[in-house]
């Protein structure tokens, strides 16, 4: 999961100037005012909030909120705990090594399929046509893949026509499947 900085104004308190209560369920503010849990949206995120009388007798109120309300809010989705994870994880070693082969594997099949395979405009219409269109895509994709590696690790004849064999199938396979949703 690639590193997002925080998105604050400046001069404001970022998400991680306040400390967050598990137990509790609240955040405390730098000034040690709970923020108290409010309500869930749609989409997942818990909503905290202070008490407005206390903030507008704040010292770094202008450092907390421009809100005209004087009313600092703060947003924490319901899975935090398992992105603040993934977060840590951005400093082991393992990660350190890992990460940077991602341009060479995940981004480059992204780029692969835009360019060679048309997926930068839809040619079909509705969500299930397309589906199938981009699963045909990664699927011819795959096997693609998979045989650059058996000819890289096979050089034997008798075996690379054993690869013909079995790529002939796996798209007679797919055709009568992709047929029977017609």
């Amino acid at each position: 999961m690639p590193y997002k900085r925080p998105m604050t104004g400046k001069g404001l308190f970022k998400k991680y100037d306040y400390t967050y209560d598990e137990y509790y369920d609240c955040y405390i503010c730098p000034n040690n005012e709970i923020l108290t849990y409010s309500t869930t949206d749609k989409k997942g995120y818990k909503q905290y909030k202070s008490n407005p009388e206390k903030c507008i007798k704040c010292p770094l109120r202008s450092q907390c909120t421009k809100s005209k309300n004087h009313q600092k809010t703060i947003a924490r989705h319901v899975w935090e705990k398992y992105k603040e994870q993934a977060n840590e994880n951005r400093y082991t070693k393992l990660w350190h090594d890992n990460y940077p082969l991602r341009k060479e594997t995940i981004e480059r099949i992204f780029g692969d399929c835009k360019e060679q395979h048309g997926l930068r405009f839809t040619r079909v219409r509705g969500l299930l046509k397309n589906q199938q269109n981009v699963t045909m895509i990664f699927a011819c994709h795959n096997l693609k893949k998979m045989a650059i590696w058996r000819w890289k690790y096979t050089p034997n004849i008798e075996k690379l026509s054993s690869i013909f064999t079995n790529f002939e199938y796996f798209i007679n396979l797919w055709i009568k499947k992709v047929a029977c949703l017609f």
